[in-house]
C-alpha cells in the first residue's frame, strides 16, 4: 500500500506581493504600493499546500537555504499538513529563493531570485520515499536546473514502481522550451499546462494545433484558460470545461491551485473532464485571497467554497485535512 497519495519534489519561496504600483516603473525614483502581502510561493509548493489542504496525503522535498526565508515558507507549508520530513536543509552557501510580484491591474511582473531552487540534485531525493506514493508531480522544469538531466531516468524508474506522473512546465525562463522536455512528455500521464505554455513548447499558433500535435504523445492533457475555464485532451476526446464564474481578488497561484483540483479528483477516480471541472473550482476558490494559498487556509471559508460550487466528492476529504500528518525534517 503507497504512505502518500502524491510526492512532489520542486522548489519552495516566500512571494512578496505589491499591489497598486504603476504599469511604467521608472528608475531613482520612490514608489509607494497601495497594498503588500507576504505569501507561500512557488508552483510546486502551493500545490502540496493545496492538496493537502483537500485532504491528500503529500509529501514533499525541497531544498532550503540556512535563512530565515526558507524557515518561514517551510512553516507556512508544514501548516497544511505537508509531509516535510525529507526537506533537505543546506548549511551554508545559497539561500532560499525569493519572488516579487508586482501587481498592475489584471497584468503583473515576476521577478525571482532562484537561490536553491537550482541548486536541488537527484543527490538530495530519496527516490523510496518518491515511490511510496501513488503519484508523482513536478512544476517548474526550467527552474529545476540541478534536477533536469536526471529527470529522465527518475520518472522511467517511477513508472517502473507503478506511479503515475504529472507535469506543469511552467514558464521557461530562457524561453528555449527544450533540454529533457521533449523525453519527458512520452513518460507522463497529465499535463497541466496553460495556453500559452502549450503553444510554446509545441512551437504552434494555436491551442488546437498544440494539442493536436501532443494528443499521441500525452493521455491527458488539461489546458488552463484562465476565466475561461479550461480544455481536455483525453486521447482523441476534447472538450471545453466551463468556468467557475467569481469577483477575482488575486490570480497568483491560481493555475496551481488548479492543479491541485484536478490531481485530487483524478486521483480519486474521476474523468479528466470530471477533474478539470474540479480544477475550476479550485483555481476560483484561489483568487478570494492573495497569493496562492492564502483562501485554502482558513477551513471553515475553504469547505463553504467547496460544498457551494459542488466540488466532487473525495474519498480522503475532511474539514481537518493534514492536522495530523504535519511533519517536518
Amino acid at each position: 500500500m503507497s504512505s502518500l497519495d502524491v510526492a512532489i519534489a520542486g522548489e519552495i519561496n516566500l512571494d512578496l506581493i505589491f499591489y497598486g504600483l504603476p504599469t511604467e516603473i521608472p528608475v531613482e525614483r520612490e514608489l509607494l504600493a497601495t497594498g503588500f502581502e507576504v505569501t507561500l510561493g512557488s508552483s510546486s509548493a502551493i500545490l502540496a499546500h493545496n492538496l493537502a489542504s483537500l485532504g491528500l496525503a503529500t509529501g514533499f522535498i525541497t531544498r532550503v537555504g540556512p535563512d530565515e526565508l526558507g524557515r518561514l515558507a517551510l512553516d507556512r507549508l508544514a501548516e497544511s499538513g505537508v509531509d516535510l520530513s525529507k526537506v533537505v536543509h543546506a548549511r551554508e552557501g545559497v539561500g532560499t529563493g525569493v519572488t516579487v510580484l508586482l501587481q498592475h491591474g489584471s497584468e503583473r511582473r515576476i521577478l525571482t531570485y532562484p537561490g536553491t531552487m537550482g541548486e536541488m540534485s537527484c543527490a538530495d531525493l530519496d527516490i523510496s520515499y518518491l515511490a511510496s506514493a501513488r503519484h508523482f508531480h513536478l512544476s517548474s522544469l526550467f527552474l529545476q536546473r540541478g534536477l533536469q538531466k536526471d529527470l529522465p531516468a527518475l520518472f522511467r524508474d517511477l513508472k517502473s514502481r507503478g506511479l503515475t506522473i504529472s507535469l506543469d512546465t511552467n514558464d521557461d525562463p530562457a524561453d528555449q522550451w527544450g533540454g529533457v522536455l521533449p523525453e519527458l512528455l512520452p513518460l507522463i500521464d497529465v499535463l497541466l499546462p496553460n495556453r500559452q505554455e502549450l503553444c510554446r513548447m509545441t512551437q504552434r499558433e494555436s491551442v488546437t494545433e498544440a494539442l493536436d500535435s501532443l494528443a499521441a504523445v500525452v493521455p491527458i492533457i488539461a489546458v488552463k484558460c484562465g476565466n475561461e475555464g479550461a480544455i481536455v485532451q483525453a486521447g482523441k476526446h476534447r472538450t471545453h470545461v466551463p468556468p467557475v464564474s467569481v469577483q477575482a481578488v488575486d490570480t497568483i497561484g491560481a493555475g496551481d491551485s488548479f492543479n491541485a483540483g484536478f490531481l485530487a479528483a483524478w486521483l480519486s477516480g474521476y474523468s479528466a473532464e470530471e477533474s478539470a471541472a474540479a480544477g475550476n473550482i479550485t483555481g476560483a476558490l484561489s483568487t478570494q485571497r492573495s497569493g496562492g494559498t492564502e483562501a485554502f487556509r482558513t477551513a471553515n471559508d475553504r469547505e463553504k467554497f467547496l460544498r457551494d460550487h459542488n466540488f466532487p466528492h473525495l474519498p480522503c476529504h475532511s474539514t481537518n485535512a493534514g492536522a495530523d500528518r504535519v511533519t517536518q525534517g
